[in-house]
């Protein structure tokens, strides 16, 4: 009887001892796009980006312009070549014309490329302070309620208690 006793006591505390360490389940919620449409920063990366699309743009203008004073130059004189130059000039156009719409290409590349460089220090900085948060305030998960323009929500409900973009906002210094 001693023995089932002695097994029964060390069973108890063991299980005691194990639950005391496991902290309860605590899960908040937030919306990542509304915080970054929030914040500050993101007017300087609006505009830093405005500023080398504009650039971009006007590089492919440019392009475009001479290659259209090229055509021109060639329905003008058209009349007057023999065929070989006129096949010619019409491959050497139609090279330009390719050329052209690699740039547009290439452009939205640069274009894309670019928001995704000026906004990760945003990303960075948000993730930095909800982890921030979480730990301060013992939460175990953090969901983001937005999964991206057109798709289903990750979180499709959660008690108004653990949405925690108000704690966030007020980390970032955002008194909206």
């Amino acid at each position: 009887m001693l023995k089932y006793s002695f097994i029964f006591i060390c069973t108890w505390l063991a299980f005691n001892m194990a639950s005391a360490q496991f902290k309860p389940l605590k899960i908040g919620y937030t919306n990542v796009e509304y915080l970054i449409q929030l914040m500050p920063d993101l007017k300087i990366v609006e505009k830093d980006y405005a500023t080398y699309r504009l650039q971009l743009e006007n590089k492919l203008k440019e392009q475009l312009t001479g290659y259209e004073a090229k055509v021109k130059d060639y329905q003008a004189k058209m009349a007057t070549m023999n065929d070989a130059t006129k096949k010619q000039k019409e491959e050497e156009l139609l090279k330009e014309q390719q050329v052209l719409l690699k740039s547009e290409q290439q452009m939205e590349e640069d274009l894309l490329k670019k928001n995704q460089e000026l906004m990760q220090p945003l990303y960075d900085k948000l993730d930095k302070v909800i982890k921030e948060v979480a730990k301060e305030n013992d939460y175990t998960y953090i969901f983001n309620t937005d999964a991206g323009s057109g798709t289903t929500p990750i979180l499709l409900y959660g008690p108004e208690e653990f949405n925690i973009t108000e704690l966030v906002k007020k980390k970032l210094g955002i008194a909206k």
